[in-house]
Order: C-alpha cells, then sequence, then structure tokens
C-alpha cells in the first residue's frame, strides 16, 4: 500500500504455466505484458521457466536453451518497447559445457537487457534434482535496476528458503524483491510459499512481489507484498496478472518505525 499522496509504480505479477513451446509461451506473456500495462504497470514480473518448461526435465532443457542475446530476450525487449514496460522472466540460458542450463531471470525495457539473476539455490530438496540439469548461478554481486525512484532486485523461487539472499538485495538497496517461481505442490508447499514471501519482505522491510506457476504443478498464489508483511495484491489459481502501486515512501516510514536493517550486528558472507 502505498503512502498517501506519494507517487507511486505500478508493479504487476503474472501468473501463468509456461510450456515446452517458445512461441506459445511468448505469445501468453505478450497478453499478460499488455494487461498488465492496461492496469496501470510499469514492471510485470512472469515465473521461473517462461520460455521453455518441461516436466519431468529431459534433454530438451539444454535443447531449448538460449543466449542472452538469442531470440527469447530479443521478443522480450521488443514486447517492452511496443507496451512500454519493464518485462521480468525466467530463461532456459545456455551453460559452458553444453549439458546442464542456467536458471536465469532477465529484466528488459525498451533498450535491452537491464539486469541478469542466475539461481543461487537448486531444488534439491522433496525428492527433486534439479542440479543434475541446471549448473547454479555465480556468486557475484547483486545486479538491481531502477524504474521510477524504486530499486528492484531478483531471485528465484528456492532463494527464498535462504534469508541471506534477500538480505544481499537489502543491502544493495533493493526497495522490491521480485521473484519468478515454479513452486511445486506438495504437503503444506503453499503454506511454506505464503510465509516465506511475507518473511522475506518483514525482516528486510521491503516489497516483494513473486510470481508463480498455477496449479496443478504450481502452487499458485502469486502475490505481491508490502514492508510490514501485508498481502496487497495476489492471484488464486487462475492465469491471470495482478498490480499494485507501490512507492519509496512506504519503505522509509516502515523503517523509521521498524529500523531492524540498522540495528542488526552481523552481515552476510558469500560461503564460497
Amino acid at each position: 500500500m502505498s503512502a498517501p499522496g506519494s507517487p507511486t509504480t505500478g508493479v504487476a505479477v503474472a501468473q501463468f504455466a509456461p510450456a515446452a513451446d517458445k512461441p506459445a509461451n511468448l505469445t501468453v506473456i505478450g497478453q499478460l505484458a499488455a494487461t498488465a500495462s492496461d492496469r496501470g504497470a510499469a514492471v510485470v514480473v512472469f515465473p521461473e521457466y517462461a520460455s521453455y518448461f518441461v516436466d519431468p526435465f529431459d534433454d530438451t532443457l539444454a535443447a531449448h536453451a538460449e543466449p542472452l542475446d538469442g531470440p527469447f530476450v530479443a521478443a522480450l525487449t521488443q514486447l517492452a518497447a511496443t507496451i512500454g514496460i519493464v518485462i521480468v522472466a525466467g530463461l532456459v540460458e545456455q551453460a559452458a559445457d553444453g549439458r546442464r542450463v542456467r536458471n536465469t531471470v532477465v529484466a528488459v525495457d525498451a533498450s535491452g537487457l537491464v539486469a541478469v539473476y542466475r539461481k543461487l539455490h537448486l531444488y534439491d530438496a522433496f525428492g527433486q534434482r534439479e542440479s543434475d540439469w541446471v549448473e547454479p548461478g555465480p556468486l557475484t554481486e547483486p545486479e538491481t535496476f531502477e524504474v521510477d525512484g524504486l530499486r528492484f532486485g531478483l531471485m528465484t523461487c528456492y532463494d527464498l528458503r535462504f534469508p541471506e539472499v534477500g538480505r544481499m538485495l537489502a543491502d544493495a538497496g533493493a526497495d522490491v524483491v521480485l521473484v519468478p517461481a515454479e513452486w511445486v505442490r506438495g504437503p503444506l508447499k503453499e503454506h511454506h510459499w505464503r510465509t516465506l514471501v511475507h518473511a522475506r519482505a518483514i525482516e528486510n522491510t521491503v516489497f516483494v512481489a513473486a510470481a508463480d506457476h498455477p496449479p496443478p504443478l504450481g502452487v499458485g498464489n502469486s502475490m505481491i507484498v508490502d514492508p510490514q508483511g501485508v498481502e496487497i495484491a495476489a492471484i488464486g489459481t487462475a492465469t491471470d496478472v495482478v498490480v499494485a502501486h507501490l512507492d519509496r515512501a512506504t519503505v522509509e516510514r516502515v523503517r523509521r518505525v521498524n529500523p531492524a536493517l540498522e540495528l542488526r550486528r552481523m552481515r552476510v558472507v558469500p560461503r564460497g
């Protein structure tokens, strides 16, 4: 929720189920991005693996991986230019060994790439082995980008379970954390999803906008949460877009009341 009288920026989460069909995925992305813009969004966040997704993973993942200067990013850039919006989406990126891929999130505007993030923590949990197919991202300084005075940072899905990722983004000046995800359904998984999205917002006093795949594979419940952990916009299980209007003044106000970032006595150091 924005502070009264403050200029706001529309931020959208777009929920859809990417398929093993890149042209079809781009068609849906274009439709949802246009809807987000029509509803007042300047930034729209799509799920993890938005370029290509197959369940279970197989060799087609690497076969459909692309470089950052490939056709998927080019198509997103053209969409961003046509619609006048910043698009954030998951990309299956080519990796160095040709066997595994990179689980990458790109942010593009009309000029091209404005930020790139490669998933740090791979989903080797709950019976899954993402690392068999994906190489982990390098431990680099966070890339952020700015729209209308708001600074945005990126993380991906399973990274939500590692609070230090969110803390590093807060240290990098992020006001809003964007989370493309494919949060797999299972016992208590929807509870974990909602709890962790809210927790990352509360502990870092930032907005969090998280976009998931809908059921049957994902839990859905894409949402935008404010710096006090209040869910200010959400989608249930449909393919849809929801928009919230965010502002820097809300972050500043919450941090005056709850200066937790200033009071902390520890910092995040990469493990290696």
